[in-house]
């Protein structure tokens, strides 16, 4: 599992590794990390110039004594102070060393246009504008620096790129676009997060000394090692009910595929049983298509509502279903809630007291969230108008709208998208981030078969946190493999997941202890 710490954590742990140190060792720790993982980018590419933009504090040393460093080395090394006082506000003992070690400065105020010529010129760029007490956004002069570097050079981000807010909650689009970011000690909330992972690139960590093994992690991302911890697997005493029955509420006359989405996913996920309820078509599809389903009311481990759902849907075995859905929301049984099932979740019935996963992708979050506040009263004091939630809200800060959806409903909420994210109810709980998937995974469907794989893990017996990170992970990796850098059908993501899941188990029986 991949933790990454709160920006206030890894300050204290650098402290506490300072006073045990001597003077200077933690610095020299990450440069000499920096300067190696530079090195080698270097030679993969054939690279010869380095271009460090360096910034004031601890962040522009470790850049000046990385330089240092790989100009000891045979580079040729340019440090570009991206200061407002040049050479008075960068750190003083890393910028007499790097001169020292044959490093050339240059302070852009002096010939603007000369810098930036500089910069172009680099293979590689260090962005050590700012580190993690940066802000989000570059002052214009870090901004007129980065915007010169070239297309082809690779930049390497000096623990944080330049411009993200450290605790990944906001982002901005005035940032340095890392294809690497080398951090220090463990990764901080942006490396993980929507609003910063896509800054940061590739993400290596150098290991300098923190103890942070007894810190509470801010976000947490499972890799393909913790899929044999978590994924559960059956032993000689088991059944089929003892594995977990899933009833599964989805699809109706206007929405079949959902159903056999849905119900295929659960059964390559290793169900112990699947029960589904549905209108005449989408039954008839399940019975050819999954035929191991068994159809109607009965005990179940957990339910998955919601796949392919029409809440509007008229005629009789639409309301039977719709009320067999009702049924399964207002029991004691663990539920995952997709697509039209959220439409059924009444505000004066929340919080819901027995396990809940909510899946929404952000369109769905924010109609959902909209008619969630609507019964408050509350009113805007000039419109008069209910306040409502957009998507573009949604997509703009998708952490701060998935934890408030957890605190308004007492569910764990997954977040679908790029990164996925999943909010514990308890919001200081570590926030889990999976970015497993290929692009291709944008496509119809693909929610009905994860919702199927996270409702088998439910009604396996995982908590809700465990179910839908370990079900992002898993349905990525299938994506990933079934596409292999092309188009893929969700049904192959389906078919896919059991094969995976074989392989990934295997993998973690042949890792090393």
């Amino acid at each position: 599992m991949i933790r990454a710490h709160r920006v206030e954590d890894v300050r204290a742990a650098e402290a506490a590794a300072m006073a045990a140190l001597p003077e200077g060792e933690l610095m020299a720790r990450a440069s000499e990390g920096l300067a190696e993982v530079a090195a080698a980018r270097l030679a993969e590419r054939d690279g010869r110039t380095v271009v460090a933009l360096v910034g004031p504090g601890n962040n522009g040393g470790d850049t000046l004594y990385a330089a240092g460093l790989l100009s000891e080395a045979g580079f040729a090394c340019v440090a570009v102070l991206v200061t407002p006082a040049g050479r008075a506000s960068v750190h003083a003992e890393a910028l007499a060393a790097a001169e020292e070690a044959g490093v050339a400065v240059v302070v852009p105020a002096d010939d603007p246009a000369a810098a930036a010529a500089l910069v172009g010129e680099g293979d590689l760029v260090l962005d050590g504008i700012v580190g993690i007490g940066g802000r989000p956004g570059l002052h214009d002069e870090a901004a007129r620096m980065v915007d010169a570097i070239d297309d082809d050079a690779w930049v390497l981000a000096v623990d944080l790129a330049s411009g993200l807010d450290p605790c990944g909650e906001s982002g901005d689009d005035e940032a340095v676009w890392a294809d690497e970011t080398v951090t220090f000690g463990t990764p901080k909330p942006a490396h993980l997060l929507p609003a910063g992972e896509g800054a940061t690139g590739r993400l290596t960590v150098v290991d300098i000394g923190l103890d942070l093994d007894d810190v509470p992690a801010a976000v947490e991302r499972l890799t393909y090692d913790d899929v044999a911890l978590l994924w559960p697997v059956p032993g000689p005493a088991d059944d089929k009910y003892s594995r977990g029955v899933l009833g599964v509420v989805a699809g109706g006359e206007s929405y079949t595929g959902a159903a056999i989405l849905s119900v295929t996913a659960a059964a390559e996920s290793g169900a112990g049983m699947i029960r589904y309820v549905g209108t005449p078509t989408p039954t008839g599809l399940v019975r050819a298509a999954v035929p191991e389903a068994v159809h109607g009311e009965g005990r179940v481990q957990a339910w998955l509502i919601g796949p392919g759902l029409d809440v509007s849907a008229e005629g009789e075995a639409a309301r039977a279903q719709l009320d067999v859905a009702r049924t399964a929301l207002a029991s004691d049984e663990p539920v995952v809630l997709d697509a039209g099932g959220l439409d059924l979740l009444d505000p004066g019935a929340l919080p819901r007291t027995a396990p809940t996963l909510l899946t929404p992708h952000a369109g769905e979050l924010a109609r959902l969230l909209s008619r969630l506040d609507a019964p408050s009263g509350a009113r805007d004091a000039t419109t008069g108008e209910t306040p409502s939630v957009t998507r573009a809200d949604v997509e703009g800060d998708p952490l701060g709208h998935a934890r408030r959806l957890a605190a308004r409903t007492g569910a764990t909420v997954l977040l679908k998208g790029s990164t996925t994210l999943v909010v514990d109810p308890d919001l200081a709980a570590p926030v889990r981030s999976q970015a497993d998937a290929p692009a291709w995974l944008a496509t119809a469907g693909a929610g009905d078969v994860l919702s199927g794989v996270v409702g088998t893990l439910l009604a396996s017996g995982l908590k809700p946190l465990d179910a839908g990170s370990l079900g992002a992970l898993v349905h990525g990796v299938t994506a990933d493999r079934v596409s292999a850098g092309g188009p893929l059908r969700a049904l192959a993501v389906a078919h896919g997941i059991r094969p995976t899941v074989r392989d990934l188990l295997a993998r973690g029986r042949s890792a090393p202890e």
